[in-house]
C-alpha cells in the first residue's frame, strides 16, 4: 500500500495574458477556418427513454470483461479466430486459459522484469530472514507485500492469462488477509505465490490446507496461538469460526447455538450445517497448528525459522465430532487437522457455498438456482480431484448457458474499472517502487511518482489491493459499489490517468498520438474520433443518446462531420486535451461499468 503525497494537480488552462475573454471568430485561412466552424444549433434535450437492460455485447467482450479484466489490443480478434461459432470460441478460449503455463506471456514477463522487483523470487526462508528476522525499516519489511501488489497490477493489465489472474483475485478475496502487518507483509510473496496462485485452478482441499499452514493466515486469524492446555480444550477459536463461516460452509449453514442433536439432516443422514459445538471441536482439531516464531516457540523448544510445525504437546487429544463425523481421541495434531479438512471440504454445504460465490463472480449477483445446483453438485463430487476448481469453472463458463447469455447483472468494482481502463488505452505504464523511497518527492523516479500517485488516488475508491481489514473480503454485490464515494474517486482517477503530465506527455497512454496514427488527415471529425474510441473501448455500439453527448462534447458546437485540428492544443479549444477528456468521459459512462 502506498502512502504518497498528493499527486500534482492537472495543468490548469488559464487564459493567456493579453487574450480577450471571448475568442474572436476564426479568420479565413486560419488553422480552423470560419467556413468549417459553422456552429450547429444544440438539440433541445427532452425526457430520456425509460431505463432498459444494457444490450449484450459480442461474446469476446463479455468473456474478457467477466472472466478477465477487459479486452486489450488484438485479443478480441484472436478470440474470434478460435472457432466458427460462439460456442466453439468460448470452449476453445476456456481450454487455453485453464492451461496457463502453456500460454506464452512474454509481454507480461518483460513488464515484471522491468519492475525490478527484488522479492518475488525469494524462497520462503529468504523472505523470513530478509524481511522478518532482519531489523529493517518499515518499507523494507513489507516490501514483499508492496511488490506483490505491484505485480498484481502488472499481471492484471498485461497478462494473457486473464482467467488465472481473475481467479487469483477471487481466491485472495475469499481467503482475505490484510497484508500490511508485521508478520503478514514479510511473507506475502509466499502467500500469493505458493498458497493462492499455486492452487487457484487446482484442488480446493489442497488449497485449504495450504491456507491453514501459511504464516499470513495463522497470524491474521490467531490460530498460531491456539493451544490446548494439558492436551485438552483450545485457546483461540477465531480461525475455526471464520473457517466455517467465511471459507467453507458459509454463514447460511450455521445453526447457531442449538444442540448438535437438533441440527437437521439431509437424506444421507449428514447434518445440513454446523452449530456452536462444531465450531468448538474445529478449534480443538486445529490446536497445535502453528509456526516457528520466537514469540511462541519457547513453548515447545523451537527456534525462529518461520517454518510451519505441528506441535503435539499443545494439541487437544480429546475425541471430537464435526458435522456428524467422529474424530477419535488420542490422535496427533496432523492427523486430527487433516481429517477435519477432509470432512469440511467434502461436505455438500461447502460445495454450495463455493459454487454460489464463483457463480456470483462470473455470472451475476443473484445466479439462477439451477446453475448453482449443478455447479455445487459437481464441486462436491470432485472434492478429491486435482483439477476440481478447473472443472467447475469450465462447467460454469462453457457447459451451462447462463454465462454467455447474461450481461449487466454485475458492475465493475474499482480494481476492475482501473485495470480495464488501462487495458483499453493500450497503456505502457511500469508499476515501480523505490525501496527505500528517497525522502524528497522530487528525487523519486518518474515511474515511482506515477505509481504512487495512482495508488494514492485509487485507495479512496475503497478496494485497496490486499488492504481490506476484516476477513470477509471486498463485497461482490453491485449495491456495495454504486454509492457516491467510489464513483467520485474513480472519476477523479480516470481523469488523472488520461491527462498529460507537466512535460506534455501522456501519463499512461498516448491517446492523441494513437488517434492521429489511426485516423488520417481528412478523417478526424468529432464523429470519427468518438466512434474510434467507442470501438476501441467497447468494441460494440452504445445508445445513440450517449454517443450524441460525446460528439457534442468533442465538437464543442462545431460541425461534427468536419476535420478537427488535432495536431494543435492551443487556446481556446485545446483540441488534444479535449480528446483526452473524451476518453475519460467514456470511462465514466454507465456502459463502461457493466460486467
Amino acid at each position: 500500500m502506498f502512502f504518497a503525497p498528493s499527486p500534482r494537480p492537472p495543468r490548469l488552462y488559464s487564459r493567456p495574458t493579453g487574450v480577450p475573454a471571448r475568442a474572436p471568430a476564426p479568420l479565413p485561412g486560419s488553422e480552423y477556418p470560419l467556413a468549417s466552424a459553422m456552429r450547429r444549433k444544440r438539440p433541445r434535450l427532452g425526457p430520456g427513454p425509460p431505463d432498459l437492460p444494457p444490450v449484450r455485447p459480442p461474446l469476446g467482450v463479455l468473456v474478457y470483461t467477466r472472466a478477465g479484466f477487459g479486452h486489450r489490443g488484438s485479443e478480441l480478434a484472436a478470440f474470434d479466430a478460435l472457432g466458427g461459432t460462439d460456442a466453439e470460441r468460448l470452449a476453445a478460449w476456456v481450454t487455453q486459459q485453464l492451461q496457463p503455463a502453456a500460454i506464452a506471456d512474454t509481454e507480461c514477463d518483460a513488464k515484471l522484469a522491468a519492475g525490478a522487483y527484488a522479492t518475488l523470487g525469494k524462497s520462503y526462508t529468504q523472505l523470513w530472514q530478509d524481511h522478518f528476522v532482519a531489523d529493517n525499516d518499515w518499507d523494507e519489511r513489507i516490501q514483499p507485500a508492496t511488490e506483490t501488489e505491484l505485480a498484481t497490477w502488472t499481471r492484471a493489465v498485461y497478462s494473457k492469462r486473464q482467467l488465472l489472474e481473475s481467479l487469483v483475485h477471487f481466491w485472495h478475496n475469499h481467503f482475505n488477509v490484510y497484508a500490511y502487518e508485521f508478520v503478514e507483509g514479510p511473507m506475502w510473496v509466499h502467500w500469493d505465490r505458493d498458497v493462492i496462485r499455486a492452487h487457484a485452478l487446482g484442488n480446493f482441499r489442497l488449497l485449504l490446507e495450504a491456507v491453514c499452514k501459511a504464516p499470513a493466515m495463522l497470524v491474521y486469524l490467531d490460530n498460531f496461538v491456539n493451544f490446548a492446555e494439558d492436551q485438552a480444550g483450545y485457546s483461540n477459536e477465531n480461525f475455526a469460526r471464520e473457517l466455517l463461516e467465511l471459507h467453507v460452509l458459509g454463514a447460511a449453514a450455521s445453526y447457531g447455538r442449538i444442540p448438535r442433536s437438533q441440527v437437521p439432516l439431509d437424506p444421507q443422514g449428514r447434518p445440513l450445517g454446523y452449530c456452536e459445538e462444531d465450531v468448538q471441536d474445529v478449534a480443538r482439531a486445529l490446536t497445535g497448528w502453528t509456526f516457528d516464531i520466537d514469540w511462541e516457540s519457547w513453548r515447545w523448544g523451537g527456534g525462529n525459522s518461520g517454518q510451519f510445525v505441528w506441535v503435539d504437546s499443545l494439541h487437544s487429544t480429546e475425541a471430537k465430532r464435526i458435522l456428524g463425523v467422529d474424530l477419535p481421541a488420542g490422535r496427533t495434531a496432523q492427523v486430527d487437522g487433516r481429517h477435519l479438512l477432509d470432512v469440511i471440504a467434502a461436505h455438500p454445504a461447502t460445495g454450495r457455498f463455493l459454487a454460489t460465490k464463483l457463480c456470483r463472480r462470473l455470472v451475476g449477483d443473484f445466479p439462477p438456482p439451477e446453475l448453482i445446483d449443478s455447479a455445487a453438485a459437481l464441486w462436491t463430487s470432485l472434492w478429491q480431484s486435482p483439477t476440481q476448481i478447473s472443472q467447475v469453472i469450465r462447467h460454469i463458463l462453457v457447459e451451462r448457458p447462463e454465462f454467455a447469455l447474461t450481461w449487466g447483472e454485475k458492475i465493475k468494482r474499482p480494481f476492475e474499472i482501473a485495470v480495464s481502463a488501462l487495458r483499453a488505452m493500450g497503456t505502457g505504464v511500469r508499476f515501480y517502487q523505490q525501496v527505500p523511497a528517497p525522502p524528497d518527492w522530487n528525487d523519486w523516479h518518474p515511474d515511482f511518482q506515477r505509481t504512487a500517485s495512482l495508488h494514492w488516488m485509487f485507495e479512496s475508491a475503497g478496494q485497496v489491493v490486499f488492504g481490506w481489514h476484516p476477513p470477509n473480503g471486498h463485497p461482490d454485490l453491485r449495491g456495495a459499489w454504486q454509492c457516491s464515494t467510489p464513483r467520485v474517486a474513480l472519476w477523479r482517477l480516470v481523469n488523472w490517468m488520461i491527462e498529460t503530465d507537466d512535460d506534455g506527455n501522456g501519463r499512461f497512454a498516448g491517446i492523441v498520438p494513437w488517434t492521429l496514427a489511426t485516423l488520417p488527415a481528412g478523417e478526424r471529425s468529432a464523429n470519427a474520433v468518438v466512434d474510434l474510441w467507442l470501438w476501441r473501448i467497447f468494441h460494440h455500439g452504445v445508445p445513440a443518446a450517449d454517443r450524441a453527448q460525446l460528439v457534442e462534447f468533442l465538437s464543442q458546437g462545431f460541425n461534427p462531420d468536419l476535420d478537427l485540428p488535432l495536431t494543435t492544443n492551443d487556446w481556446p479549444y485545446y483540441w488534444q486535451d479535449r480528446v483526452n477528456s473524451l476518453v475519460g468521459l467514456i470511462f465514466m459512462s454507465p456502459e463502461f461499468l457493466w460486467r
